[in-house]
């Protein structure tokens, strides 16, 4: 048995949290670069604590999911501001931002030096700054990873930028920050909270850990998912999201994921869709078509055990089939209207080049068996 566990340097966790960012911030310096979503008016209680803190703060906002020339602009704003530290503040578009921001900050150089698929992947030398990542969705535990997803319009696709320095300091997860997120935010995140548990639990890099991990994230975000979307003022649902969110950020960044997000960096870098609303598409499919070619050209695999343990995690039930707890994904899709992949413009035609720009996505290479491209169109067209 041989494995590393990485993660942020300090985790907190629970209602009220975020009251200690002042002496958590002061601790790094006195000036910052807050990154936040396209509603900076959002960080209003941060930053008053910041400011009863004495540090000088400056807001950058993104639009939307992060781009390669937000990153850059955020990295000029970072050096104007002199910040010796990056707050995150909002869902994972900021948070990755944040982190991007960060690690470019301290290196110098093209940005496409560092980004992997498009650029040269060359390792950042210099540490990152210290990043403060504070969620405010349960959704892409991007608070503990040690990577940032960018978007890159002028190649189709989105890419990381990785290192281990990339990872938090400080990561705070304070579930009253996810009360006012709407439903539909609300379903699409938790999906991807939930791929992002499934993923790391049958990926080819599990190890007993982060199974451990995923197994308590995945019951609380079984119990709790659909009471969150349909009852968002239910305070216990908004702490086991927000709690299975972190565990699959912890998950993910120590087991990798697999198909799903394989498919999901270059579908959303060709349509614009958003990420977790794509990874709930395709995830039923996926691990349909997994649990198939398993079946078929690998019945020694350790993910088939994996595959017989998730359908009592997820319903329950101790006598459910795999097969079962796909239909109960299926029906998760349905009951929170998650679009298809047609819906944002995917036509069939379009699939051999989405299968091509998967198969070299770092994501996909901790998938439990390499799928045939058949495999991945049927997914693709499946999800459609």
């Amino acid at each position: 048995m041989r494995f590393e566990f990485a993660t942020a340097q300090r985790i907190l966790f629970g209602e009220g949290v975020l009251q200690e960012v002042g002496a958590l911030a002061s601790s790094f310096g006195s000036r910052a670069l807050m990154v936040t979503g396209s509603h900076p008016e959002r960080a209003r209680l941060l930053l008053d604590l910041l400011e009863a803190a004495s540090i000088k703060t400056i807001v950058f906002s993104i639009a939307g999911e992060p781009t390669v020339a937000d990153a850059v602009a955020g990295v000029e704003a970072a050096h104007n501001a002199s910040a010796e530290l990056v707050i995150g503040f909002g869902g994972g578009s900021a948070i990755d931002a944040a982190k991007a921001i960060a690690a470019l900050t301290a290196n110098p150089g093209d940005v496409f030096d560092y980004l992997e698929v498009i650029g040269k992947a060359q390792p950042l030398d210099n540490p990152s700054l210290p990043v403060i990542a504070i969620p405010t969705t349960a959704g892409t535990g991007s608070e503990v990873t040690r990577n940032a997803v960018l978007a890159s319009p002028q190649h189709g696709v989105k890419v990381s930028v990785r290192s281990p320095s990339m990872l938090p300091r400080v990561a705070m997860v304070d579930p009253e920050l996810t009360y006012s997120a709407p439903p539909a935010v609300t379903a699409s995140t938790g999906m991807d909270a939930l791929t992002q548990l499934i993923e790391p639990f049958v990926s080819s890099r599990a190890n007993p850990l982060t199974d451990a991990i995923c197994r308590e994230g995945l019951r609380h975000a079984a119990r709790s998912l659909a009471v969150a979307v349909h009852h968002g003022d239910n305070k216990s649902a908004r702490r086991d999201m927000a709690f299975a969110s972190l565990c699959g950020g912890l998950a993910l960044a120590n087991a990798g994921l697999g198909v799903v997000h394989g498919f999901a960096g270059p579908f959303g870098g060709m349509y614009h869709a958003p990420h977790g609303a794509v990874c709930a598409a395709l995830l039923p499919e996926a691990c349909a078509v997994n649990l198939r070619a398993l079946r078929r050209r690998a019945p020694e695999s350790p993910a088939l055990a994996r595959f017989a343990e998730l359908p009592m995690l997820l319903t329950g039930n101790p006598d459910a089939t795999p097969e079962e707890m796909i239909a109960w994904l299926r029906s998760l899709v349905v009951e929170f209207g998650i679009p298809s992949l047609g819906r944002y413009g995917f036509q069939r035609d379009d699939a051999s080049a989405i299968v091509a720009k998967a198969r070299v996505a770092s994501s996909m290479k901790a998938n439990p068996i390499v799928l045939t491209d058949d495999e991945l169109t049927e997914i693709l067209l499946t999800a459609t």
